[in-house]
């Protein structure tokens, strides 16, 4: 279904899907603040990309309404017992 659904011009996304890669060029000196400011943050430049055009999308009301909760990556918290 997923390659007919994108020649269709369909959406239907499943859950679980597979996430797609694209290739992105950047200027160097872009790359390097985003890697910094990922750094800063804890996340990955990748990480970091897909929650700035999120937030790019949710700004310019384009939001998907099928579009899936971002991952959760990393170690879960410990429960602290105090």
């Amino acid at each position: 279904m997923g390659e007919e659904a994108e020649e269709s011009g369909e959406s239907a996304p499943r859950r679980g899907a597979e996430r797609k890669s694209v290739l992105l060029r950047l200027d160097p000196a872009v790359h390097s603040a985003l890697q910094r400011w990922a750094a800063d943050d804890l996340r990955s430049v990748n990480a970091q990309i897909e929650l700035l055009l999120r937030d790019a999308l949710r700004a310019a009301g384009r939001t998907p309404s099928d579009a899936g909760p971002v991952p959760r990556r990393g170690r879960p918290p410990k429960d602290r017992e105090d």
